[in-house]
């Protein structure tokens, strides 16, 4: 009765199950696991950005395929002034969330059974978009050597005459690793040779680490380049549902994918007008929430570190953006068997790196956006297990 794209396992996985013993105990559980950034503990000017959802204009349907332009000029506004980069917005489609961009980026470049590369370990939303699309993803592996890096004699291998296209995320989740500017010259010249469109990711490209701003996918010129955000991080307002797709290149290519693209979008309106309206207020958000955001993340990396440096056992991988950090464990079962006992004998809740397709055990994820308290108390409980 059902197609083979929703062929999903819909069991629950052994760390769900343990998560729903330890609370149903009453057991008080320190999360290190938190990626909503509203159930954080941050302050946000709520009078604000309500009161931008109010506007009476939104009582008109105004239907506009690409987004109401005052929408897209406050999201050529945002590059203008964060990033310095003037965006054209006739090349910029509103969508509701970056998993709907990637929808339409994985229906404008493909077929049914048509491959795109994409990184691994990264995040693990993939794999649901891809069947949704039909789509077959093929891994090309990022590899640690005194930082991530992109693995290009792996890429070179990867690729087929079915490849339509190439996923970076820049900054990448979990890793933190963005893509440096040598390797987005090669990647340029790999997409070239192939014939391929290049995907980018950029949902945190706001949060490095370093005091240099990152440079934008955005002015990507030297192939068909779609990339996406939005205010889920940009202005930490998952729940509004507001993001886009820039395209970008050849002036042809960039033509043609953007009269199909319309259509596609013109065949969902999926964005509604109130968020559209309130998208202005809603970038302004970032001027507070990134800044409070930043301090968390570099707070916990310091406290992560100090802690780290009282023992031997752990390392944490380097990280240069977004809100999570890779510690390397060592390996005395499976990463999963690992997060579950720590759950239940210190309750303390943790990623397996197998969750984001690390290459082998050894891996756990942690986020950096956890209350500074409640991260001090849990990666202690960690620690002392680790190293018993």
């Amino acid at each position: 009765m059902f197609s083979n794209r929703t062929n999903w396992k819909l069991t629950r996985n052994r760390l769900t199950e343990a998560l729903e013993e330890a609370r149903s105990s009453g057991a008080r559980v320190l999360n290190l696991t938190i990626s909503n950034p509203t159930r954080a503990g941050l302050h946000y000017d709520e009078k604000q950005i309500l009161q931008s959802l109010a506007s009476p204009r939104s009582m008109e349907y105004d239907p506009q395929p690409k987004g109401l332009p005052s929408a897209r000029a406050a999201v050529a506004d945002y590059y203008r002034l964060q990033h310095g980069l003037h965006l054209d917005p006739e090349h910029l489609i509103l969508t509701t969330g970056t998993s709907e961009g990637y929808s339409f980026a994985f229906r404008l470049l493909c077929n049914p059974g048509d491959e795109l590369l994409v990184p691994k370990p990264s995040y693990p939303l993939f794999e649901f978009l891809a069947d949704l699309q039909d789509v077959k993803l093929v891994p090309y592996p990022l590899i640690y050597d005194h930082g991530w890096q992109m693995d290009f004699p792996s890429l070179q291998k990867a690729v087929s005459k079915r490849a339509r296209g190439a996923v970076v995320v820049h900054p990448n989740n979990p890793t933190g690793s963005f893509v440096h500017e040598e390797e987005q010259k090669a990647l340029n010249s790999f997409c070239r040779a192939h014939e391929l469109a290049l995907i980018a990711d950029e949902v945190f490209l706001d949060y490095s680490h370093g005091p240099a701003p990152r440079r934008s996918f955005v002015a990507n010129q030297d192939v068909l380049t779609f990339t996406l955000s939005g205010v889920s991080k940009i202005s930490a307002l998952p729940q509004m549902k507001v993001a886009w797709i820039v395209t970008s290149g050849p002036a042809s290519q960039v033509e043609a994918a953007q009269a199909r693209l319309e259509v596609i979008a013109d065949t969902y309106l999926s964005m509604s007008a109130p968020t559209q309206w309130a998208l202005p207020a809603l970038l302004e958000q970032r001027k507070s929430i990134q800044q409070q955001l930043l301090d968390r993340v570099l707070g916990n990396l310091t406290e992560l570190d100090r802690q780290l440096a009282a023992q031997k056992t752990c390392q944490r991988l380097g990280v240069e953006g977004g809100w999570y950090a890779v510690l390397r464990v060592p390996v005395t079962q499976t990463d999963e068997d690992l997060a579950i006992d720590l759950l239940r004998r210190k309750s303390v809740l943790l990623h397996p790196g197998h969750f984001y397709d690390f290459p082998s055990d050894g891996y756990l994820v942690l986020s950096l956006i956890t209350p500074k308290r409640e991260f001090a108390e849990a990666l202690q409980r960690v620690l002392e297990t680790l190293n018993l």
